[in-house]
């Protein structure tokens, strides 16, 4: 099966660049060629839906992300105890915050 997949792809391929036109400039080639590339692999295998994996995270998650890792870049640039204590005070609400956004 994956060999017919193959040769399907390959023909695709093969008669749309025997259709580019050679006066065009190389971006404009590439450009063309990668739609190709594209549109016969869509038009061989068809299109894959992603599946959201993690249904409750949100934009709230990702502040909470974005804090953790702006307590991390803190402590990697000034190791006092004052910046430990501050990254596992944001890690210890990330968790929790996850923690009750999965069981919500």
């Amino acid at each position: 099966m994956s060999q017919r997949l193959g040769n399907s792809i390959r023909l695709k391929l093969r008669t749309a660049l025997e259709n580019l036109n050679d006066d065009e400039d190389v971006s404009m080639t590439w450009e063309n060629i990668k739609e190709n590339i594209r549109t016969s692999a869509e038009e061989s295998l068809g299109l894959h839906e992603l599946k959201q994996n993690k249904p409750w995270f949100d934009k709230e998650c990702l502040g909470f992300l974005d804090q953790r890792k702006w307590a991390k870049m803190q402590r990697i640039q000034d190791p006092s105890q004052s910046n430990v204590d501050i990254l596992n005070n944001v890690r210890r609400e990330v968790g929790r915050h996850f923690m009750d956004k999965k069981k919500a």
